[in-house]
């Protein structure tokens, strides 16, 4: 069986990388979206936060791990997450990397992300300015990068068009290769 497509869509917190996923799957709909948000949901329903009954494994370990067994079971995927720091990004590139990746740059300007923080209320406003820290600072080469604030459907057509070549995942590929170069 062939393994599942990954479009990996990664970003700060409030670029649109959620709803550009909801826009790539109306248009390719043997994609399913797959959310870090969605499954820190998930992860929050097990925990009994209030009392610290946690469970002790950054949740990101466990998804990227469920992005595996979707691809290994041929299912296509976007997925938005945020590799916001080593562990994440290692674990990501360890687990990810013989798997079939597009890897998306998600961005806009500073003053949307604040606004769109402020607007949705449901995270702390100064959060993605945060993790501009290290978001897209990794040496990073992604296949594409698209800007939301020039349009979600600008955004969405740009990833399409850059599917159907057969390099598509040379961006993907540079990244592990540098990434995995810095670890030896």
């Amino acid at each position: 069986m062939n393994k599942g497509k990954i479009i990996l869509l990664n970003g700060v917190s409030s670029p649109g990388k959620s709803t550009l996923a909801k826009e790539l799957v109306k248009k390719l709909p043997d994609y399913f979206h797959f959310s870090i948000d969605d499954f820190d949901t998930i992860i929050e329903k097990m925990e009994a936060r209030d009392s610290d009954h946690l469970i002790p494994v950054p949740t990101e370990h466990f998804f990227h791990r469920n992005i595996a067994m979707f691809s290994d079971k041929g299912v296509n995927l976007v997925v938005d997450q945020i590799l916001h720091n080593e562990d994440t990004t290692k674990d990501c590139y360890e687990i990810l990397k013989d798997y079939p990746v597009l890897f998306v740059g998600v961005h806009c300007s500073l003053t949307e992300l604040e606004k769109r923080e402020k607007d949705r209320g449901d995270r702390p406003v100064g959060q993605a300015k945060s993790q501009l820290n290290y978001v897209h600072k990794q040496g990073e080469v992604y296949d594409i990068e698209v800007d939301t604030s020039e349009g979600i459907d600008s955004a969405a057509n740009a990833i399409l068009n850059k599917l159907p070549g057969s390099n598509s995942q040379i961006g993907w590929e540079s990244t592990l290769e540098q990434y995995f170069a810095k670890s030896l």
